[in-house]
């Protein structure tokens, strides 16, 4: 496939770099020389220094026998205009990153493929989205849902109080066999890497195990990983970024008790006036003393929002001293995804992963509705819509030689949820959830298109 990218900051860089290694051809423009020199020294692409609004260089990128022009830069306004000028030029597909959320929510009304703009990312949007998730069922560290719902991608660190530790996967299954969720990825305690469990593979504690689950099958997850469901009341939310606010706004309508501290002047006091149903306190949310008077042990969730990693992933650390049992950090490093498991954090929320998420969907082959990652890009859940004649249609699950890094763990058919265990036959139509590692992608995207 033939891509374009406009803009070489992190997402773009980010971006470029996952989909060099799928050996797309992969084009990326930007007007700062140095980061276009990190990227040409470093990845397997070709670079352009340029405004990628110019007309005539978007001609000398080829942008008309171009498959996908992604605008990423800091800029929205920018971004709308490259993807504008780029379908009027040809490209086939476009996407642009904005930051401005009345686009997302007015996209039903004012229809901006007419404009030439095909799909917009808002990581705000993205990330708000990922938090409402996670506080729906906070006992659990990552949360994804499928079809509103009738599947759902839970991961958990595994207690010595979940009745299946020691056991192996097919042990558990014997064991529980009226169970409505099934096993799709596991990180040991103390590891980089994910595993796709096999029937032998055994369930340790510390694990943190990913499962694929029906609606029923959540309550049934809670009980058997010797976790309890909580109603969330109380949230502190430190730093008033976009995200910040946007999560604060749709957690005060659920009528969430929200407070949020936040350091600088001004912006305590615009925050105050646009969230009526929130308590803003104005201050520094390092200060360990503010903490403890504003009552941190009080509440049931903690989200570091502050424009930087850092002092999100130490204050959910101080939060996780002091009681507070879920702990949501904002970082842009892909490598801090990775050690959230073991430094203490529930969950790490990168943006750039959600907006590499959302537009890796245009790019696999097969039609795929959703994508969600794990553990920093080592492994895909991709929701495919299954084509007429497809590979995986022809015959019952345990007899297609599906990947061994691989596993399908559900299907939704005419709306309902179903575990696919190895005597479902998947037929034309349905939507099919399916964990891979990265090197069983290809394959896995032979069976769908």
């Amino acid at each position: 496939m033939r891509i374009i990218i406009a803009g070489a900051g992190e997402v773009g860089f980010h971006l470029a770099k996952l989909l060099s290694f799928e050996s797309h051809d992969i084009t990326l423009i930007d007007e700062i020389k140095e980061r276009l020199t990190y990227a040409d020294t470093r990845l397997d692409i070709r670079v352009m220094k340029a405004n990628a609004t110019s007309i005539s260089k978007l001609k000398d990128a080829d942008v008309a026998n171009t498959d996908l022009v992604i605008a990423v830069t800091s800029n929205e306004t920018v971004n709308i205009t490259i993807c504008v000028l780029a379908k009027r030029l040809g490209a086939a597909r476009t996407i642009a990153r904005i930051n401005n959320s009345e686009f997302i929510d007015n996209k039903d009304e004012i229809n901006f493929s007419e404009f030439g703009i095909d799909e917009l990312i808002s990581t705000e949007e993205l990330a708000t989205k990922e938090i409402k998730m996670l506080l729906n069922q906070a006992a659990f560290n990552h949360m994804h849902e499928f079809e509103d719902g009738e599947l759902s991608m839970l991961g958990i660190i595994l207690s010595e109080t979940a009745p299946f530790v020691g056991m192996t996967v097919m042990e558990a299954a014997t064991t529980f066999p009226e169970i409505h969720f099934m096993p799709i990825a596991i990180q040991a305690e103390n590891s980089d890497n994910i595993e796709i469990p096999r029937g032998n593979t055994v369930f340790k504690v510390g694990d943190l195990a990913y499962f694929i689950t029906l609606r029923e099958g959540v309550s049934e997850l809670y009980k058997l990983t010797g976790k309890t469901k909580k109603v969330v009341h109380n949230v502190m939310i430190i730093g008033g970024s976009s995200i910040g606010k946007r999560a604060a706004k749709e957690l005060c309508d659920k009528h969430i008790n929200i407070k949020i501290i936040e350091i600088n002047k001004t912006k305590a006091f615009e925050l105050a006036d646009d969230l009526p149903n929130a308590l803003v306190v104005l201050g520094d949310g390092r200060d360990l003393e503010l903490l403890l008077e504003e009552n941190i042990e009080e509440m049931d969730v903690f989200i570091g929002a502050t424009d930087s990693p850092e002092t999100n992933i130490m204050t959910c650390l101080v939060a996780k001293s002091k009681g507070v049992e879920k702990t949501i950090a904002l970082a842009e490093n892909v490598d801090y995804s990775k050690i959230s498991h073991s430094i203490g954090i529930d969950t790490i929320i990168n943006k750039k992963l959600l907006a590499a998420n959302s537009i890796f969907r245009y790019i696999r082959k097969g039609d795929v509705l959703e994508i969600t990652t794990l553990n920093n890009l080592d492994a895909e859940i991709l929701e495919f819509q299954v084509r007429e004649n497809s590979k995986i249609t022809r015959s019952i699950i345990r007899n297609l030689d599906f990947p061994r890094h691989a596993t399908i763990g559900g299907v939704i058919r005419d709306g309902k949820g179903y575990i696919a265990l190895g005597a479902f036959k998947i037929q034309a139509g349905d939507k099919v959830v399916v964990s891979c590692l990265a090197d069983a992608i290809t394959t896995v995207e032979t069976f769908f298109d």
